[in-house]
């Protein structure tokens, strides 16, 4: 394969709005690209992850305009990743929050990321010419927990592990039981897993298991409604990153190369996972990933474009 997965991955995909409890909670969604969350109360609205560039985030606050006329006051970054927080300039919010895990990911390792991603999965980045100079800061940054009330609608903001990456971040919308849980819970999509906690992540699902949520907005894939649907979601999730984890390290024994440990995990995984969306793209990063972890190197690597493209051309080349 001379290129990434992705890089011939350009076909459109179909945006929903789903609206999840009537005037207060939507999911902007697209056939296993990245989501956007939606919550209104009566001063304002928060968008949850920003979409890549302001380009398309132009699209989201249109969604937004066919439900609303209040102004976007707040983003909420539930972590680092480019493709996540690049469209956050469009929007106008005076408040953009983010965990103090992710400003330290943010000032370590956002413009590698930046660099990586755009290179990466060019399809995402549509308009990339709109994305204003420099990086997305948080203008409050919080540990652990706290609550905001956008007007008859409190909304809880905490972290409850790692797992995707070391900040990952949900909101909580307790009066009406959704939760809006970024790239920690993906639907019948390959979870991206080049930064992640392997091992922590299946305890981080559990803690989001315990709220017991009515419906779940996941980082991609159809918007989650009812326990069974919620529960399918994350149960997907816990099975994907476990059988990804173990799978490698099974095979990362007596130093045996990434590359033989890479097409082990492969011919395994691909039967059950082969058809979700992205995983040929997010394969031969998790497996480099999982690889690193089981041999004791606990923080994730730093991705660079360069590093992307020396991975692949090892893992998928000829």
């Amino acid at each position: 394969m001379s290129g990434f997965a992705s890089a011939g991955d350009m076909a459109a995909r179909n945006a929903s709005f789903t609206e999840l409890v009537a005037g207060r909670a939507y999911a902007y969604t697209a056939e296993g690209d990245p989501n956007t969350g939606v919550i209104i109360g009566d001063r304002g609205v928060m968008v949850v992850d920003t979409q890549a560039t302001p380009l398309m985030a132009g699209d989201v606050i249109a969604k937004i305009r066919t439900v609303t006329d209040l102004p976007v006051t707040h983003i909420l970054l539930s972590h680092y990743h480019a493709v996540r927080v690049f469209g956050a300039s469009a929007y106008g919010a005076h408040t953009i929050l983010a965990s103090a895990a992710t400003h330290a990911l943010i000032a370590e390792r956002g413009e590698a990321d930046k660099a990586s991603e755009i290179a990466r999965f060019p399809r995402l980045f549509a308009g990339v010419e709109t994305i204003p100079p420099g990086l997305v800061w948080p203008d409050l940054v919080f540990d652990g927990r706290i609550r905001l009330d956008l007007g008859n609608c409190p909304v809880e903001i905490w972290q409850p592990g790692r797992g995707h990456t070391a900040g990952d971040t949900v909101a909580w919308l307790p009066d009406h039981g959704v939760l809006f849980a970024g790239d920690l819970v993906e639907w019948k999509t390959a979870c991206y897993a080049g930064d992640a906690y392997l091992s922590d992540w299946p305890g981080t699902l559990d803690r989001l298991a315990e709220l017991e949520a009515r419906a779940l907005v996941p980082g991609r894939g159809d918007a989650l409604v009812g326990r069974e649907q919620v529960d399918a979601g994350i149960a997907a999730t816990r099975a994907f990153v476990t059988d990804l984890f173990q799978t490698t390290r099974r095979f990362a024994v007596n130093g045996r190369p990434l590359g033989d440990v890479y097409r082990e995990v492969m011919r395994e995984l691909e039967p059950r996972y082969g058809n979700w969306h992205i995983f040929r793209h997010c394969m031969p990063f998790n497996v480099s990933r999982a690889y690193d972890e089981a041999l004791g190197i606990i923080h994730p690597r730093i991705w660079t474009a360069e590093r992307d493209l020396e991975m692949w051309a090892a893992l998928e080349g000829a």
